[in-house]
């Protein structure tokens, strides 16, 4: 593979491309991370960072003001969506089995500007993943406390603003940041700054607990669904597309945002996340070239089986405009009158959640750790890995205060938006990636190949491209605003520091 900055004459430093047997000589030597996970450990994490936030957190709001009970279906699109892109990524960590996920992949194969791009919009995608799951696990916390009889103080319950669906603004609370939220993070991070052994076995009694819980539910909430609860199905109708917030096809809600089924699509898509973290761990398998294809595809499926039952159970349980927003799975059980029930799966939501949070927290210092590598942000801070754990400690501390920040300050809606078109658009990249790396190096040693190339990987692009334009515009402008935030980050300091142009 070319390389250097000098490989190809007068080409702007911007484009040039990583060789393959530079990144993978990187991952020798003192700062290489522990390799302990197998295909089960990393199996768990994926289903970790997926069932949780997307059952426990955003179903309610999404089922009760976008979808409807056509959210099931809004499940299969994107679960649909996910497999292409899924195929995408165990190809790329299988050949190149370091840390970093689509930023590595990226910088081998479309340069260093776009690395740069997919890195910062990963940043954003893990940091935000995470705070939007830690004011979930605090709205759960706060049920169970409040049936033991205590209470969070008002001004440290919540976040200082609600998202306002009927403006689409921010409105005050009166609270002063959401506490408990902020607690969870702290704990958090200093389990992970300790080891990925640590971080995996935690994760994995996590994963057994919430599997449990969600079948549970499943298998419990059947007595109680009642067919005339999925009527109408698709009340807010099958579409729900707009081209930055302007609506093409379907309806839209008071504040402007489009609803519908692949409106509802968009939104959830949240929740199918955590495959794509297991490459960001490709650099801690045992066997990455088997392990990680493993791991990615079969925590995909297992979530897509789970969600879609779930969802199905949930909306027959309890008619679609009476969910509960911040707790939809254990209110419903109270609605049926079974209140040991809303407990137990009260206390499985925490559990979960927790997971969930570990796995994205585990994810975003990775990326950093890659990108420090390659001189595009400061070593001794993102690229240091402790001599006794081998994690990257610093810029765990790092990320854990900034999580803590945004989960005490910003409403769970802004957040969840937020994470989605990060997520889509780091998607999209990777399946373009496998078309170029395809035709640029086509003798390269691939130990698994996506299937039905270049379909799979421009039915990728172009199903994450719809569910991006499905977004309200607002998460568009966040989107530009984080990237020309990077850029500036980029030409002040990376572009000068790059490992390539020194080299």
């Amino acid at each position: 593979m070319d390389g250097g900055p000098k490989a190809g004459g007068a080409r702007s430093q911007f484009f040039t491309r990583k060789p393959l047997d530079r990144l993978l000589a990187e991952v020798e030597g003192d700062q290489r991370l522990l390799r302990a996970l197998g295909p089960v450990q990393l199996t768990a994490l994926g289903v970790g960072a997926a069932i949780g936030a997307g059952i426990f957190v955003a179903t309610g709001a999404a089922a009760r003001e976008v979808a409807g009970p056509a959210l099931m279906l809004s499940y299969l699109v994107a679960a649909i969506t996910c497999v292409f892109a899924a195929l995408c990524y165990a190809e790329f960590a299988a050949m190149v089995p370091v840390a970093g996920s689509a930023y590595t992949y990226a910088y081998a194969t479309l340069g260093e500007l776009f690395a740069w791009i997919i890195g910062w919009d990963l940043i954003l995608e893990y940091g935000v993943s995470s705070a939007a799951v830690a004011t979930g696990w605090s709205a759960y916390a706060q049920g169970l406390l409040a049936k033991a009889g205590l209470a969070v103080p008002a001004a440290l319950a919540e976040s200082p603003w609600r998202y306002d669906t009927a403006t689409g603004g921010l409105a005050p609370t009166g609270s002063l940041c959401n506490l408990p939220a902020v607690l969870v993070v702290l704990a958090v991070t200093a389990v992970l700054v300790r080891g990925i052994r640590h971080s995996s076995r935690f994760n994995t009694v996590m994963v057994a607990v919430k599997v449990a819980a969600v079948l549970f539910v499943i298998l419990a909430g059947l007595a109680y669904v009642r067919a005339a609860n999925w009527h109408p199905f698709a009340p807010f109708g099958w579409t729900g597309l707009s081209f930055f917030g302007h609506t093409v096809a379907g309806q839209v809600d008071p504040g402007g945002k489009p609803v519908g089924m692949l409106a509802g699509a968009a939104i959830i898509f949240f929740a199918y996340i955590g495959f794509d973290s297991i490459s960001t761990h490709t650099e801690e398998a045992k066997n990455p070239q088997r392990d990680v294809p493993i791991g990615i595809i079969a925590s995909l499926l297992v979530c897509s089986v789970l969600y879609i039952a779930l969802v199905a159970v949930l909306t027959g349980m309890v008619p679609f405009d009476q969910l509960d927003i911040h707790a939809p799975v254990s209110l419903a059980f109270k609605a049926q009158g079974m209140g040991w029930a809303e407990s137990l799966v009260g206390a499985a939501g925490v559990a979960g959640i927790t997971s969930v949070l570990l796995v994205m927290m585990l994810s975003g210092p990775r990326v950093f750790l890659a990108m420090a590598r390659d001189g595009l942000l400061p070593r001794d801070v993102f690229g240091t890995v402790h001599p006794r754990w081998r994690t990257p400690w610093r810029s765990t501390l790092l990320v854990g205060a900034c999580v803590a920040v945004m989960a005490g300050l910003l409403p769970v809606d802004v957040l969840l938006h937020l994470t989605n078109i990060g997520t889509l658009l780091a998607f999209v990249i990777v399946c373009a990636a496998v078309l170029i790396m395809r035709r640029t190096h086509p003798g390269a040693h691939r130990p698994f190949r996506c299937p039905w190339v270049p379909l799979v990987p421009l039915l990728g692009m172009g199903s994450c491209l719809l569910l991006m334009f499905s977004l309200p515009a607002a998460n568009w402008w966040r989107l530009l605003g984080w990237l020309a935030l990077g850029f500036v980050v980029y030409l002040a300091y990376g572009r000068h520091h790059s490992t390539l142009r020194a080299s």
